[in-house]
């Protein structure tokens, strides 16, 4: 019998950080879930690591580094769970996380998706993410993010989508969203593919509930941070906006998108944030170039949209 839930952790060079993630995932109350850890081309000797001292996961070793959205499609191809769960590498999971995620899952049938509650793991009543949100002015956004967690998100609110980091889907969602390798786009190869994926679930009309029960504790980006996650980053923001936005709301929101990405802009060149503005600032101009190569995937996905414009403008955030 298939379990119910699929835990897929994708890992680059982790060796330092599995231990935490998969002893938690062994003190999960609940028990009906197998784990995937795909390996995405470390060089630590992680996977040998994981097979010799946590047998119950099973491990696929990617030949090279593909990104972490590849690499969650190929965890994805080979679950057997009715609900697939996210998990990043450098989480250290509440023993309560996947049971309230599955009771959540089985109290609300009519949602496709649910966030955690992920505090940072160095001081652990900090938020980092209650739920995501995405602003009229083309920037995702973390609900609560940096705030002391006093309980004040602690209702199951709707939210725009799951961070990543730790997220659970129905695989009927997943299997709808999926074009080419999986319902991931590759392209984007890490960071912001899973609020492209939320972007594509809220045009077909599907809703993302946050579970507070649900803790995680995240470290920020252990495996692949820094000068690298703000390329990604500054890249990725401007081709998910062009590829998921639609027409109407963009032009409705243009001067708000410009004045956010010129404020960015000049915060970089100015020198703040150092390198990892500099890097920044160097994929925004990447994403711009690349603009005039999206526009074939957002016909497709505008295609598919089967939500009202203004329902859709009322689950952004106005900024």
């Amino acid at each position: 019998m298939p379990p119910a839930v699929s835990v897929i952790i994708p890992n680059y060079n982790g060796l330092a950080v599995l231990p935490a993630c998969l002893e938690a995932l062994r003190q999960q109350r609940f028990r009906d879930f197998e784990t995937i850890l795909v390996d995405d081309g470390s060089q630590d000797g992680s996977p040998a690591w994981v097979r010799a001292h946590y047998p119950e996961v099973r491990v696929v070793a990617l030949p090279r580094n593909c990104g972490l959205a590849a690499a969650v499609n190929r965890g994805i191809a080979l679950a057997q769970g009715s609900l697939v769960a996210l998990l990043n590498n450098d989480t250290e999971a509440d023993p309560e996380w996947l049971a309230a995620l599955v009771a959540a899952a089985g109290s609300h049938p009519e949602v496709a998706s649910f966030a955690s509650k992920v505090r940072l793991f160095d001081r652990r009543q900090i938020l980092h993410s209650a739920g995501d949100l995405y602003g009229t002015d083309g920037i995702p956004r973390n609900r609560g993010v940096w705030e002391e967690d006093r309980g004040q998100y602690d209702d199951q609110a709707e939210v725009f989508g799951p961070c990543g980091a730790a997220a659970l889907y129905r695989r009927e969602l997943l299997t709808e969203l999926t074009t080419g390798p999986g319902p991931f786009d590759e392209r984007l190869f890490m960071y912001l593919e899973d609020v492209d994926l939320a972007w594509r679930a809220q045009l077909r009309g599907h809703r993302c509930r946050f579970v507070p029960q649900a803790v995680v504790y995240h470290r920020l980006s252990a495996t692949a941070g820094g000068p690298l996650a703000s390329y990604y980053v500054g890249r990725n923001t401007l081709l998910v906006l062009v590829k998921d936005m639609p027409g109407p709301l963009l032009r409705r929101n243009f001067g708000r998108i410009v004045r956010a990405q010129l404020r960015i802009a000049r915060e970089a060149w100015a020198g703040r944030g150092g390198s990892a503005g500099r890097a920044r600032l160097r994929g925004m101009l990447a994403g711009l170039a690349l603009v005039p190569l999206w526009w074939p995937a957002r016909w497709q996905v505008q295609s598919t949209r089967t939500v009202a414009l203004e329902e859709l403008a009322g689950r952004l955030t106005a900024v």
